[in-house]
């Protein structure tokens, strides 16, 4: 059971995330000072340095954070589908993608992060490796949800779960940066990267 103590550094923790977030989209990591990142949360640096040793901490913690966004959106709706029966023998994989993905979390502002973030990733090795190990993390939850996905219905996939999920994942990240780079709106973004992921699905699974 948490105490009123635990709460209010979890939101504290919270708020300067969704601060940060914010300011780094806008103007970048190296262009974001801790000052703009308290200004917008409503806290000092003190509070800032209690809850992260540096930006780059904050950094690593904002794209841990959009990745369970994405893999938790795709996994409720996959488990949704599941529940409704849409996985049986006959389903069409370019719609199955699309109705999974289009409900997903990706927003422009989450597109930019991930940018941002691995920009910071290339121009720093230390940064880079521990992105990298958050990376195939992520790529490890998508393969388990690729999998459970084939163990639900008809579909067999003609390379392993964790080939399948980081192609996925590579293509669904570049459609969406090319999409907020051509002004689409978050609904906008999420439609071009599901069709796009559709005709890929077509080529590595078996019906």
């Amino acid at each position: 059971m948490s105490t009123p103590a635990t709460r209010s550094r979890e939101n504290t923790r919270a708020r300067l995330l969704e601060a940060a977030a914010q300011v780094f989209a806008e103007v970048g990591l190296d262009g974001a000072s801790v000052e703009a990142v308290c200004e917008r949360a409503g806290f000092t640096r003190g509070a800032f340095y209690s809850n992260f040793e540096s930006k780059d901490e904050l950094f690593l913690m904002l794209a841990a954070s959009v990745s369970e966004v994405r893999v938790s959106a795709v996994r409720a709706r996959v488990e949704q589908l599941t529940a409704d029966g849409a996985l049986a023998e006959g389903c069409d994989p370019i719609e199955l993608v699309q109705q999974i993905m289009e409900l997903g979390g990706d927003d422009r502002l989450g597109v930019m992060l991930m940018s941002e973030i691995r920009i910071r990733a290339l121009r720093d090795p230390e940064f880079g490796a521990a992105y990298l190990v958050q990376e195939s993390e992520m790529v490890g939850s998508i393969a388990q949800i690729i999998e459970d996905i084939v163990s639900a219905g008809p579909l067999q996939l003609r390379l392993p779960a964790e080939t399948a999920a980081r192609m996925l994942m590579i293509l669904w990240e570049g459609m969406t940066v090319r999409g907020a780079m051509a002004g689409l709106d978050d609904a906008q973004l999420r439609h071009s990267g599901s069709e796009q992921l559709g005709r890929l699905v077509q080529l590595f699974i078996e019906l």
